[in-house]
């Protein structure tokens, strides 16, 4: 785990990092920032084996892209009925690293001392091509998603 440039959430956690925890910690969460529509046609964090889903929360509503206010509000009861508190780590999740930075900074405020940001995000940084998936990010790593 990478140390944050501000102390206002717990850090950035490569993908795979992000992954051991979740299969070592069975009260630690995932919430997936993205939108509906990134949730339909991109795909999810496949945690079936985990015995867990991600919890589906839109940090920004599309196709406005206006942040929700009430995504800390949603994201920190999502992760407490599922066992967390506000000790365990939630790890924060979108297409690259950014809004999921922005959402762990959220929880953070709400006293969550371990919201982690998941670098590179579901599908990572573009590649030369302009296509992402490839270079970094959950799926690069090669872990567990699928597409609805």
């Amino acid at each position: 785990m990478t140390s944050p440039s501000s102390p206002s959430y717990a850090g950035d956690i490569a993908p795979k990092e992000a992954w051991s925890l979740l299969a070592a910690m069975p009260a630690a969460q995932l919430v997936d920032v993205r939108t509906l529509a990134e949730w339909s046609f991109v795909g999810l964090p496949d945690l079936t084996e985990l015995e867990r889903q991600p919890h589906c929360i839109e940090w920004q509503g599309f196709p406005a892209m206006a942040v929700n206010p009430g995504f800390a509000a949603e994201a920190a009861a999502a992760v407490t009925a599922a066992g967390a508190t506000r000790d365990t780590p939630v790890l924060m999740l979108c297409r690259s690293g950014a809004r999921s930075r922005a959402a762990a900074m959220a929880l953070t405020a709400l006293g969550f001392s371990r919201a982690y940001n998941i670098a590179g995000g579901f599908e990572g940084d573009p590649d030369g091509m302009g296509h992402r998936g490839h270079r970094n990010g959950w799926k690069a790593d090669g872990l567990p998603w699928r597409q609805s």
